[in-house]
This record gives C-alpha cells, structure tokens and sequence, in this order.
C-alpha cells in the first residue's frame, strides 16, 4: 500500500512555524480530496488544511498543542486506489461506469455483483497522537490556564473533554510550571502564535521607527448624537455604530486631504512609498492577542458600508478566522482602547507604516461651549506617526483634522 505524507505547508508569506489546534481527523477515517484534515494556528489566524489526498489515515504524526516547523509531516494518508487493490486481489466484477473522482455508485444498491469475499480490512498503523474532543470554549480556558489538552481525561460524552476536567487538571499543571517567589506563585504560559508574532513586530517598530506621539482632546457632543441617529438608521441595520466608526471615516477624510501621511519606509531602497488607496487596519483584542486585519480600500466605502467591513473584520479577528490576506498590506491604523474605559495613550506604529490613531475614551466633561461652561461629550486622541516620514507639520494637520469632524460631523461624515 502507497502511504502520502502531508507536510505542514506555508498558509501565509513568510510562515515559519504553526501550532497544530485540533485534528479533524481520527486513524481509521476516510477521506476525500479537500476534506479538512487538521486546523492549525500560525502567526496570523487559525487555518483548516484540506487534503491533497484522498485514502485512509494511517497515523497522526503531530499531537495538538505542539508547534511545528513548515515542512514537517503531520499526517500519513493511505492510497485509496493501492488499498481498494490490497482488499480486492482478485475479484471479479461486472464493469461500472466512468465516473469522476468523488463521485461513483452508491455503496448500498449498487449492480457490483462480487464473486469472491473481500479480504479483511487492514489494521490502522500506529498514531502518535490521537484527536482531542473539546468545545472550543474549553480550549481557549485550557489555553488560559497553560493546560495540554492532550493530557487531560475527558468525563464528558463521547470522550469530551469538559471545563471541569481542564480545571482539576489546572491545579497540577501550574505547580509543575510554578516557581516560588516568597509567599506567591508565578505561572508560565509559552509565548507562541499571534502574541510572539505581536511582541516581535511590537519590539522592531519600536526600536525601528522613531515615534512622535501627539494629544489633542475633542468635544465630540454632535458626534454622539450622530451615532445614536444612525443606530437607528435601516441602512445601518445588522452592523454596530460606534464613535469607532466615525473616528475612522473622519481618519479616512484626513488621508483624503493629507495623502502623505498614508506612507511606508522602504529600507531596502531608501525611499518613501505612497499608497494611493487606504487599507484601513483596526486593531482589536482578541483571545489569542492582539490582531490588526485591514479593511481594503476602505477610502471608497460609504459610510453604511464601511460599517458592514467593520463589524465584520472585528468579528472575524476574535473568532481568530482572520486569513493572512486580511492582516497584510495595512496602511494606516486606528485603536480604540476607551472602550475599556482608558483616557489616552501612546500607541506604537503597526511595522511598515507610517501613522496609527489612539481614540480614548468618551466622557461628559466640563466644557467652553458657546461663551458659557456646560457638560460636554469629550474624549482625546493621539497620533503617533514615524518621524522618518512623517514631520510634525503633516502630524498635527492630520490630527487636527480629524478632531474637528468629529466636533462636526454630519457633512463630512455623511457627504464624503
């Protein structure tokens, strides 16, 4: 019997390494072409490999929870032809027709008349490891807690593996992995996916780009009112309205009129690159870390539709089904950290671009409001911006910009 290998490919540009997450697949299974076999977790997003083969799986070389280098076999798939021959040496059939791969008579009903008993099926080769059965809810707390789910008895049905059982298994795990300091513990959790992918971008932009980070504080009062408007808008229906999306149309009508604040930094060449569309990067804090898709041409969206992109890139990000397409060829960024409740910061530059917008969180503030003080809705931004690009003239004519939209919204948010 023919047995293939499956190699851990290269989902993304530049994927060195991935963690296997769940196998789809058991020793024994048939499966057909492009059957998901495995899902695995690179830098970027989580990933479902098909099969390039179809047959029967003989062994699972890689246990989930083990990162591995691109390359290496993780699955041995059977030759469906080779076995089909090895179970039926020598019988004698009435011919059937031509049929495409996949598809073919049924196997109950069919006109096959056998002549001879098919020999018994062959045993599965050995597996190194074998599928682990847990809601996703109890891998992410197994995740957590720095628990191998490999290790764990499952009590629920079928094998499942339930929160309970990840708990008790919890208590061993830390104190293997804990180091006493003084009267407290300390857990280990590995660094791997996106949060060591992150921490390496984070740490090169920081000592690459030399950052310049500008505050500007904002009444925001129409904008808030705006968003409530809209909210019940039936254009806006099945999508979220936030102060998000209106900081990032009026991020959007700023490039519009400043385009050279949409740049990157070609070291190789030493030049400057323009972009002459916005592929908008939203930051968003998920489970695995923080993630930064894009949303394409984000500059020629409307409003209503630019809202629809949103909500879904962000949705997508925390399910981790971002793809590699969707974190690539960002030009410009914007975080949101009010929404837990965080006046202001200094965000660092996604790498390769040139300016990230920081919107704060939004408060009722004493405020100068037509020669009198009143209660206003404020909040703070902050731009940092690379110095090699970007110089405080372009910075602060950008934030500025953005601030008075958001003080004024209706006609450019609406109308641009």
């Amino acid at each position: 019997m023919t047995t293939h290998e499956f190699r851990l490919p290269d989902v993304g540009e530049g994927l060195e390494e991935a963690e296997i997450v769940t196998w789809r697949v058991a020793v024994g299974d048939t499966v057909t072409h492009n059957q998901v076999l495995v899902e695995i977790e690179t830098a970027k997003s989580l990933v479902e490999l098909p099969s390039p083969f179809e047959g029967t799986v003989t062994a699972l070389l890689v246990p989930e929870g083990k990162t591995i280098p691109v390359g290496t076999p993780i699955i041995a798939i059977g030759d469906a032809a080779a076995q089909r021959a090895e179970v039926e040496p020598q019988e004698e059939a009435e011919p059937a027709p031509s049929v495409l791969v996949g598809y073919g008579p049924a196997a109950e009903g069919g006109s096959t008349r056998r002549r001879r008993k098919a020999a018994p099926e062959p045993t599965p080769a050995p597996t190194a490891a074998g599928p682990t059965r847990a809601k996703p809810p109890v891998r992410k707390l197994a995740k957590d807690l720095g628990v191998d789910l490999a290790t764990v008895p499952a009590s629920g049905p079928a094998g499942t593996i339930t929160r309970e059982d990840v708990r008790r298994a919890a208590q061993p795990a830390a104190a293997r992995t804990a180091e006493p300091t003084g009267n407290e513990l300390t857990t280990r959790i590995p660094v791997k996916g996106v949060r060591k992918a992150t921490a390496a971008a984070m740490v090169g932009s920081a000592f690459t780009a030399p950052h310049v980070t500008e505050f500007m504080t904002v009444d925001v009062t129409r904008s808030v009112k705006l968003v409530e408007k809209l909210k019940a808008d039936r254009a806006f229906e099945g999508t979220r309205v936030t102060m998000l999306l209106l900081a990032a149309r009026a991020l959007l009508a700023a490039v519009r009129d400043h385009p050279d604040i949409n740049a990157s930094w070609d070291e190789t060449a030493n030049e400057i690159v323009v972009h002459h569309r916005v592929n908008l990067g939203i930051a968003a804090a998920t489970p695995r870390g923080l993630m930064v898709p894009n949303i394409k041409d984000a500059g020629s969206l409307p409003l209503p539709r630019l809202a629809g992109a949103l909500t879904d890139l962000v949705r997508t990000a925390r399910e981790g089904r971002s793809t590699p397409e969707d974190m690539s060829r960002g030009t410009i960024t914007i975080t949101n950290i009010g929404v837990f409740g965080v006046d202001a910061g200094t965000p660092i530059l996604n790498p390769g671009e040139a300016a990230i917008l920081c919107l704060g969180a939004v408060r009722r503030t004493p405020w100068e409001h037509k020669g009198e003080v009143a209660l206003r809705w404020t909040t703070q931004l902050a731009l940092s911006f690379d110095h090699r690009l970007v110089d405080g003239e372009l910075g602060s004519k950008v934030l500025a910009r953005v601030g008075r939209i958001l003080e004024n919204p209706k006609w450019e948010l609406l109308l641009s």
